[in-house]
């Protein structure tokens, strides 16, 4: 079957119309369409569902308004610490970063983990150390400064609060990034990337760079990219536990997702989204929260983008 699917997102939470104005609401669309073009580009000429995804990643890391790369939140003490992992359906294949600092493109990082060393996942200065040797690019703190984040932060550190993207009793988002594919050949693949939460401390990691948690891919039934409250995302094992309902229950990919998101994370608290691709190219984007900046396309179809509650 040669066909081709792909989704992305962007962050979720409690993003209505009445949160977002109309220059920001396009803002987001422009931003997520071009990821989406990006990737369907790759995915019409044949291309790997692998690449597929870290070029749709790239696009989304490069820009300001989504908490991945140049976007990414502030820690404490005022540095940024990424996180992102990639996973290959085809032969179960995984490399993830955390808690890095200064690299443009973590997801770039994390695919040199996957293909040129023998681990899964690398943190703090040895992935660095390694990003040196493989030639990954690096920027300056002033690459990651923004306006609209540092505020972020010093509200945080105001109020005493660790908070996802932002958090207010208008505007609560999860900040992170993420791609799905299926690609032509068959083969699927994940990824995820995210700057993690405002004033986070102690090197705190989220499900982002988890393969199981926030990053799933295998042939022989899904491929997931997760974004939410990180915490409650690795205690539910989020991204294994649909492709396990897929796999040993037989039940479909949305049927699986709707358990997953919208019962099981909910009964324990967990609030936010994923997107998911099956081996058959269906595509499911299931979110508990209110809203959730997302895009899809099958096989040359129109391509869609989504941000509220439909």
């Amino acid at each position: 079957m040669s066909t081709y699917s792909l989704a992305i997102h962007g962050g979720a939470g409690t993003i209505t119309r009445a949160s977002i104005t109309s220059e920001k609401e396009k803002a987001y669309s422009d931003a997520l369409m071009l990821a989406l073009e990006t990737g369907e580009k790759i995915l019409k000429s044949k291309g790997t569902a692998m690449d597929a995804v870290t070029a749709t990643i790239l696009v989304l890391e490069d820009c300001p308004l989504f908490n991945a790369g140049k976007g990414s939140v502030f820690t404490s003490d005022g540095t940024h610490e990424m996180d992102a992992s990639l996973m290959r359906g085809e032969n179960l294949e995984a490399g993830a970063v955390a808690g890095v600092q200064l690299i443009k493109n973590p997801i770039l990082l994390a695919r040199e983990v996957l293909e040129n060393s023998e681990h899964v996942m690398l943190s703090g200065k040895g992935a660095e150390a390694f990003a040196k040797e493989r030639g990954v690019a690096f920027e300056t703190e002033e690459y990651f400064f923004d306006e609209y984040r540092f505020q972020q932060l010093r509200e945080a550190i105001h109020e005493g609060k660790i908070i996802l993207d932002h958090t207010s009793s208008e505007n609560k988002k999860f900040g992170t990034v993420g791609a799905v594919a299926r690609d032509v050949h068959g083969n699927l693949a994940a990824g995820t990337s995210t700057g993690g939460m405002t004033n986070k401390k102690f090197n705190r990691i989220g499900d982002s760079p988890i393969i199981g948690s926030g990053t799933y891919a295998n042939n022989n039934t899904c491929a997931i990219s997760c974004t939410g409250h990180g915490e409650y995302f690795i205690r539910a094992v989020v991204a294994y536990d649909i492709s396990c309902l897929m796999e040993y229950k037989g039940l479909s990919l949305e049927k699986a997702c709707e358990i997953v998101v919208m019962e099981k994370l909910v009964k324990i608290g967990g609030e936010g989204g994923l997107i998911a691709v099956d081996h058959q190219g269906n595509i499911c984007l299931p979110f508990n929260s209110e809203g959730m900046y997302r895009g899809w396309v099958e096989n040359g179809s129109k391509r869609e983008i989504g941000i509220y509650r439909l």
